[in-house]
């Protein structure tokens, strides 16, 4: 099973990791960063294929995955 890191504070909350992920593993945290945004969540419970939609989508690369 594979996991992904998100940079919370580098991320601007555009959501792009959470549409493209086919497994639904990244949801919106109702959290704000250091920056006063929204950030994206990775749901450790989830089984993750590590297919690195989110990590080549995110225009920030905020995400780290981990095989």
């Amino acid at each position: 099973m594979a996991k992904i890191i998100i940079n919370q504070d580098r991320c601007k909350g555009c959501l792009l990791c959470v549409n493209f992920c086919p497994r639904g593993l990244i949801k919106k945290s109702a959290k704000l960063n250091k920056q006063g945004l929204n950030f994206v969540e990775f749901d450790l419970n989830g089984d993750c294929i590590g297919c690195l939609q989110c990590a080549v989508i995110c225009p920030d690369c905020c995400i780290e995955v981990y095989k």
